[in-house]
């Protein structure tokens, strides 16, 4: 068995798949179902900012420049989007202090004097916040992500920001239709982007607005029915992807989830998941083709040895019996050589 784990292993690293838990191996051929981050997992998680919009006094400008002063201190590839609009605008962008993360909400901090916070539209939801939920639907059903500015209780305003489905992603989905997993997105984005991209990827299973807790609970909850694998890129996905019988990671992903993972994306697509799948199932192949040519030379061998041949004249000497037992050896492990990956 170690020499075929071995084996898997080292086929795996040079297929752009890092395997920390060998066990994820031999888990993998029961996989039930497949659950999915959105962002930067089944999405290239490169955002451009589509719109801006301003419900209060502020311009459009003034709300990008705030919320790129905040989200300056922040990596999150919305973050990332917001700067790169202020920068493409030109704008004048104030320095932020006292940034601080909202977990599984976005983040709050002072920009000349004044506390802002960026939020989600779940927050605004549960805060019971009015905005105009409209034009923020219109944006939000078209596929964008949204994030919204906050002074107090007041919305000032939102950016939109749309991001593009990895090229392999259709694929990948379909594929695991056709294997038997059922597919299933897990994210915190709003419910009418989250179902934009379901209906794009052909997804008839989808959970929106979820914060880390809720990510958990979804995985436990389908943990009922089957062995779970969980696939992510992000530290909002670290705790899901812990808890799942097998945590997948977005090689370009951040470390924490790097960290939590059994397997390792290292090319960061996850159509490379199906490669894993089929390296699995060939593994299982290998494991129990050695274990019933060891179990068959045993049987066979130890009646030999004990002399059951002996009254017809047939004796197996020591030496024989050490060459034989060195034959096998060297059968199963040849055996295992011969594992490779038949890739999807």
């Amino acid at each position: 068995m170690p020499l075929v784990i071995a084996r898997s292993t080292s086929i795996g690293a040079t297929n752009g798949l890092l395997i920390r838990n060998r066990q994820a191996l031999e888990t993998a051929k029961r996989a039930k179902y497949m659950l999915m981050d959105k962002t930067g997992t089944l999405t290239e998680g490169k955002f451009t900012v589509a719109t801006t919009l301003h419900f209060a006094d502020q311009s459009q400008e003034e709300i990008l420049a705030t919320m790129a002063a905040l989200e300056s201190h922040s990596e999150h590839p919305l973050a990332t989007g917001i700067k790169a609009a202020a920068i493409e605008q030109k704008l004048t962008v104030p320095a932020a202090e006292n940034v601080q993360v909202m977990k599984g909400v976005g983040l709050s901090g002072t920009v000349d004097g004044i506390q802002y916070e960026i939020v989600n539209a779940r927050y605004l939801q549960d805060h019971q916040l009015t905005y105009d939920k409209t034009q923020a639907d219109q944006w939000a059903a078209a596929g964008n992500s949204l994030a919204f500015l906050l002074k107090g209780q007041h919305v000032l305003g939102m950016v939109a920001e749309g991001d593009q489905l990895k090229s392999s992603s259709r694929a990948f989905v379909a594929e695991l239709k056709q294997q038997g997993i059922t597919p299933v997105m897990l994210t915190g984005d709003n419910h009418e982007t989250a179902k934009k991209v379901a209906s794009q990827l052909g997804l008839t299973e989808f959970q929106a607005e979820l914060k880390p807790e809720d990510k958990v609970a979804q995985v436990k909850a389908y943990q009922q029915h089957g062995v779970v694998m969980m696939v992510g890129d992000g530290v909002n996905d670290a705790p899901s992807l812990a808890q799942a019988d097998i945590g997948v990671a977005i090689g370009a992903g951040t470390d924490v989830a790097i960290d939590t993972a059994d397997v390792v994306l290292v090319h960061s697509d996850p159509a490379d998941i199906l490669n894993f799948l089929s390296l699995a199932k060939a593994t299982n192949r290998k494991m129990v083709q050695n274990l019933w040519w060891g179990a068959g030379y045993n049987i066979l061998a130890i009646p030999l040895a004990a002399g059951i041949l002996a009254p017809v004249g047939f004796i197996l000497s020591p030496a024989v019996g050490a060459a034989i037992m060195s034959l096998s050896t060297i059968v199963v492990a040849l055996n295992a050589m011969t594992l490779h990956l038949k890739r999807a």
